[in-house]
């Protein structure tokens, strides 16, 4: 058996074409036009790339961008206070405070000051709340992209069985509500998980999330089953880097029905979701209609 390649880059593509359709739309008939703000603290390199990959795709989608770049050493209360000048700034739809933050800022101080409505990340502790009891709010974008290809590739999940392996708090538990609210079996996998091989064998949806190079081998996975691997890791391999994901890709792909690569298949999805909730959270900011196939 050869996995069918689930193409993470092209479904993206997809995703912001049906963003830029709808903020397209908005525009026309009713003026309005989302608007994204990212608020960058520091110099971190990997930061900087998302943050600059952020505002082209934004302006690509026809939508407003606003990036504020401040110094390391930014204190707590300016960085409150910037959040709160967006909080209330009626043509900012959505803000993302790009982490990790320095480390003398409390990253839940800082995420929990964001307006809820406006929480694109969907970290805040109300949606997080509200996610886990099945009521409508901000999804995080890594494993809300993950629901849209497992759809996607299946239609109806209703009756699977998922194993979730990783249980942080933006990939693992979020993933895990979300294949509940589409009617999974689901089971969250971690490290001192007891037979962690013969928990992922009986999995039909096999998503990695553990940011451990090439942890899950091929015999772990059930055949036919669909492994999503989030796991973006980078490895020496015949004196070269190469980004490698949390699942060992040829011997997987041998058994699994289909497959995410990496790269090319979650990575794509999350900025292609930053924007399909900032449209989203545009529309419920104006009373109207949320776009159809972007939301959980």
């Amino acid at each position: 058996m050869t996995a069918t390649v689930i193409d993470g880059k092209a479904f993206a593509a997809k995703v912001r074409a049906q963003v830029a359709a709808h903020v397209a739309r908005l525009k026309e008939e009713n003026g309005i036009t989302p608007g994204l703000a990212v608020v960058l603290v520091g110099e971190d390199p990997a930061s900087q790339v998302y943050v600059r990959n952020k505002g082209v795709q934004t302006h690509e989608a026809g939508m407003n961008s606003f990036e504020h770049k401040l110094s390391a050493d930014t204190s707590e209360p300016d960085l409150l206070a910037l959040i709160a000048t967006l909080n209330a700034d009626p043509a900012v739809h959505g803000i993302l405070v790009q982490l990790p933050l320095p480390k003398h800022l409390d990253s839940d101080l800082v995420i929990n000051s964001i307006n809820p409505a406006k929480d694109v990340d969907g970290f805040h502790i109300s949606n997080v709340g509200l996610l886990g009891t099945g009521q409508k709010s901000m999804v995080p974008c890594t494993p809300l992209g993950c629901l849209m290809m497992l759809r996607d590739h299946h239609g109806s999940l209703a009756g699977m069985n998922a194993v979730v392996v990783g249980r942080s708090n933006i990939v693992g538990k979020p993933m895990a509500q979300l294949l509940l609210g589409d009617s999974c079996t689901v089971t969250i996998a971690h490290s001192r998980t007891k037979d962690l091989a013969e928990v992922c064998r009986r999995a039909d949806i096999l998503v990695a999330a553990v940011g451990r190079p090439e942890m899950v081998p091929g015999d772990w996975v059930k055949p036919g089953a669909t492994v999503i691997d989030v796991g973006i890791n980078r490895i020496e391999k015949d004196g070269k880097v190469k980004l490698v994901g949390d699942v060992h890709y040829e011997s997987a792909a041998a058994v699994a029905g289909a497959i995410t690569p990496v790269p090319g298949g979650v990575g794509p999805m999350t900025i292609a979701c930053l924007l399909a909730n900032t449209l989203t959270a545009c529309c419920r900011a104006n009373g109207l209609a949320e776009p159809e196939g972007l939301t959980a």
